[in-house]
């Protein structure tokens, strides 16, 4: 690869683009696509398409395109834009794809899935559908192929501040867009960068945090598999405004494949003199290293990663002074998310004010989700802020799963609370979701249904909290095993009156005291459960019973008489063999040896096992 000017950095976008024709058939190959078996469906394509000597087809991996309930997917896009997006694709069924749609020009009609977005930028044109800004090229470019980044205006938004705008001329668009932090807190992005511009130093820092931590959540691990140049090009910007000349990416050893992408794209965009010394010719230089983590969920807190980068253990530290003036190793620090990050050239090349109408009137933009548990059809989305969780759910997601009821949907992974049925059609927008007790988060989105009970749910984030602690402050290391160890003890049958109240009062010294984020956000799922599930509470502790039949030390099976044929098929599924009867006579469950594994309530055909 050759150092690029500006000049022919933009001769050899236009060739791309000149050069771009026929029909490009897309494997999805995220780790999503790759563990559902993308790689087999790949090579069978690229057998069959050898074999039919198809030469105006290229076959192309890429990014997720968001649909993970029907992994692999696989879209054919001819040159004139007609794209087919099949799923679950296995390696017979691509070989029917090249026989049929590539070679004989006949689209299949089964396992076709609507395309989650057109190629976006006129949000306004579907308002209730996707707004692919962050996952822009997901699912669109070949990843590891920097040509196919600049063919879609890639580091076209770092040509324009280098040459058109100046540092205070860039950083006036990203404040006046209303871009605000994805990573949960919901800062102000321009303000934060005016913070670290404005602090005198001889070293600055650009730090992107790719720690993502929350059960459920995979948004910054796809984006950097699909379009890892975004987040480069972002960087370097960032650098430029601030007047940093190094970066840091801080991201999870658990990513091995965004890691492999995130630098052979280094490699790559240093070899085009985008990336080190005398970028596009420039004065301007800026060096991107990646720093892994050890899957600790506190060193998503900003002072714990910084501690960890340093080569210390991650634990947090008292605020102020903030990162932006006090940083790595001391010196100002920008602090980023991946998503923030990536709107960044976005935002540049479209204008603050094309962003700053998408959304609402303090959360500008869109926001991408990772919708998972009892969901139609779990993935990758993203929507406008301000789309209300009915559409996210019925309308783009396809409603729950199996027909049942919704019950709540857990937002901000284990520092959100629930949104219940009374608030479906609250816009999903940082101070909405703040007003009824929970919060944007990263941006998980779990979707629970009637069969799920809140105390287990909010025991699970409890426990997964406490795991995580650094343990550094009391309130956090003693509230959060206090508070585990009462829930606990109200799943087992435990509970006691004051239970409740115990759980409130240390919530609330939680919040006051704890040190970091961790800390004072644990106790939310905990408020949030307390406040929309009083009665399931009270179930709990006063009759000894869990509504939702989860908590299986308060279950009992029984068999009603009535409805038994005597078919034994229970009583033969029966672990411990505590199930009598003989064929044509009910059946009888003895209650002192059942172990309440719910076996004889899954194989009964008649509905006569019930549990309560």
């Amino acid at each position: 690869m050759s150092k690029h000017t500006r000049d022919s950095l933009h001769s050899h976008r236009r060739g791309l683009r000149a050069a771009a024709t026929g029909t490009t058939v897309l494997v999805g190959m995220g780790t999503c696509g790759i563990a559902a078996g993308a790689a087999a469906v790949f090579q069978a394509l690229q057998l069959a398409i050898a074999a039919k000597g198809l030469k105006h087809v290229t076959l192309q991996p890429t990014g997720c395109l968001g649909l993970c309930y029907c992994e692999p997917t696989v879209e054919v896009r001819t040159a004139a834009g007609a794209s087919t997006v099949y799923g679950n694709v296995d390696a017979a069924f691509a070989e029917r794809i090249v026989a049929q749609h590539l070679a004989g020009g006949k689209p299949l009609k089964d396992r076709v899935f609507a395309q989650p977005a057109a190629d976006l930028f006129d949000p306004a044109a579907a308002p209730l559908q996707q707004t692919r800004i962050v996952l822009r090229n997901c699912a669109v470019i070949d990843p590891e192929c920097i040509d196919a980044y600049i063919a879609r205006d890639g580091y076209a938004a770092l040509d324009k501040v280098l040459f058109d705008l100046t540092p205070d001329s860039a950083l006036a668009e990203v404040c006046a867009s209303g871009l605000r932090g994805r990573g949960g807190a919901g800062f102000p992005t321009g303000r934060k960068w005016q913070f670290t511009k404005d602090t005198a130093a001889t070293q600055k820092y650009i730090v992107c945090n790719a720690d993502e931590g929350d059960p459920g959540a995979y948004m910054d691990r796809s984006v950097l598999e699909g379009d890892p140049h975004s987040v480069l090009e972002a960087m370097a910007i960032a650098g430029y405004i601030v007047g940093a000349n190094r970066g840091y990416i801080y991201i999870r050893a658990e990513y091995p494949l965004a890691i492999e992408r995130l630098n052979r794209a280094i490699a790559q965009a240093s070899a085009c003199g985008l990336l080190g010394g005398r970028i596009l010719g420039t004065e301007f230089a800026f060096d991107i290293e990646l720093r892994l983590g050890a899957g600790a969920f506190v060193c998503g807190e900003e002072t714990a990663l910084l501690a960890s980068i340093e080569g210390n253990r991650g634990m947090p530290v008292p605020r102020p002074p903030f990162p932006a003036v006090k940083g790595l190793w001391g010196q100002p620090t920008v602090i980023n998310n991946v998503e923030t990050f990536a709107n960044i050239p976005v935002i540049l090349l479209k204008g603050s004010q094309w962003f700053s109408s998408i959304g609402t009137a303090t959360s500008k933009g869109t926001k991408v989700f990772a919708v998972t548990g009892k969901i139609a059809n779990s993935g990758l989305i993203e929507v406008p802020m301000g789309t209300t969780l009915r559409q996210i759910i019925y309308q783009i997601c396809g409603g729950l799963a199996h027909g049942k009821q919704f019950k709540a949907a857990q937002t901000g992974g284990p520092s959100g609370g629930c949104i219940t049925a009374e608030f479906l059609d609250t816009p999903i927008d940082y101070e909405s979701l703040q007003a009824i007790g929970s919060m944007m988060g990263s941006g998980g989105m779990i979707i629970m249904d009637e069969d799920d009970c809140m105390i287990d749910v909010t025991k699970f984030y409890l426990e997964f909290t406490v795991d995580e602690s650094c343990g550094k402050c009391a309130p956090c290391r003693i509230g959060g095993r206090t508070c585990y160890n009462i829930l606990d003890g109200i799943s087992k049958g435990k509970g006691e009156p004051g239970d409740i109240d115990k759980l409130r009062d240390i919530g609330h010294a939680m919040r006051k005291a704890s040190l970091c984020g961790l800390g004072q956000t644990a106790p939310n799922p905990v408020m949030s459960t307390l406040k929309y599930f009083a009665e399931e509470y009270r179930a709990h502790i006063v009759d000894k019973r869990c509504p939702a039949g989860k908590c299986k030390p308060l279950l009992t099976y029984t068999i009603d008489v009535e409805k038994c044929n005597g078919c034994t098929a229970c009583a033969r599924r029966c672990p411990v063999f505590c199930i009598s009867g003989e064929v044509k006579k009910f059946c009888v469950i003895d209650q002192a040896k059942c172990i309440k594994c719910g076996q004889c309530y899954d194989v009964c055909r008649f509905d006569a096992v019930t549990k309560c």
